[in-house]
């Protein structure tokens, strides 16, 4: 067995697609169908259910889960402890990334190569729950996450606020306004992702709307944002938020960005392990404090 066959089966049974796995991993998907094969060879068992349309773990798949993550922990702990050893400060530091980071994300990384030029980012755009389980694993050493306020086996550090900006039509006449107001867009719809998509940011602004006495005429959803953007833009009117980090690095044409008269915002957290080592996170957490505050500035 080797440790590379656990690595692209660990990749695959977290997306439950070969395709999404080999994107992670930065190889070619025929790459991975041939390691994993090779694993279930050797182990004697099928790990995965594979159809046209679906992945899924066996019963052999999720039981050998928890020892493969075991597996490459121990080999990233022993590395780690070598290099302690060695008196050598991590060169590699793993990161998880949230969506609509936008400028922040550039400033982080602009304020980690300066506090530490050494030291190799790599960052990682899983879904949040996988984020989440890779810190807890070791293969991430932290990752940012919004909304929650806990998580089992991990401590979230608060590192800044997420305020949201409207987006509107360039040429309605909301857009003349230096903010605006939750009601005063009750009459457009809202373009939004499905709730079971992204809880914290839907009950956030669904909240705000009936706050101030307005139920949220919901819209077509939310998907992608060159597609939501051209939508506002050219069809009929309607509006949707971005986080002011996301809406600094996108387009805007036919549309503006408009802060709130009453602020929205999101709180942002660094996920880590209660045992990380202070000295890896260092650098990161220094950044974090340096660039805390800047978004939409």
């Amino acid at each position: 067995m080797e440790l590379r066959q656990v690595r692209y089966f660990l990749a695959v049974a977290e997306e439950l697609h070969f395709g999404r796995a080999a994107e992670r991993l930065r190889i070619v998907q025929p790459t991975v169908s041939q390691q994993v094969r090779r694993l279930e060879r050797e182990l004697g068992v099928e790990l995965f259910d594979r159809t046209t349309r679906a992945v899924a773990l066996t019963a052999a798949g999720g039981a050998f889960l928890p020892h493969a993550r075991a597996i490459l922990a121990a080999e990233r702990a022993a590395v780690e402890a070598m290099a302690e050893q060695r008196g050598e400060p991590a060169q590699v530091l793993r990161v998880g990334t949230n969506i609509g980071l936008g400028a922040r994300l550039e400033r982080l990384l602009a304020a980690l190569a300066e506090r530490a030029p050494q030291l190799a980012v790599e960052l990682c755009s899983a879904r949040a729950s996988v984020r989440l389980q890779q810190v807890r694993d070791g293969e991430l050493d932290a990752a940012f996450v919004r909304g929650l306020d806990r998580s089992p086996g991990l401590e979230l550090l608060p590192v800044w606020p997420d305020p949201l900006v409207a987006a509107l039509p360039a040429d309605h006449p909301l857009a003349a306004a230096e903010a605006v107001a939750v009601a005063d867009l009750a009459a457009l719809p809202l373009r939004i992702a499905p709730r079971e998509a992204n809880p914290h940011l839907v009950d956030l602004v669904t909240g705000a709307c009936r706050a101030a006495g307005v139920e949220p005429l919901l819209g077509p959803e939310f998907t992608t944002d060159q597609d939501t953007l051209a939508a506002i833009g050219a069809g009929r009117p309607s509006w949707t938020v971005f986080y002011a980090s996301q809406a600094e690095v996108l387009p805007s044409g036919r549309t503006v960005f408009r802060p709130f008269v009453e602020p929205l915002a999101l709180q942002t957290y660094l996920a880590v392990r209660p045992t990380a080592s202070s000295r890896r996170l260092a650098p990161l957490l220094e950044a974090c404090r340096r660039i805390a505050g800047t978004a939409g500035r």
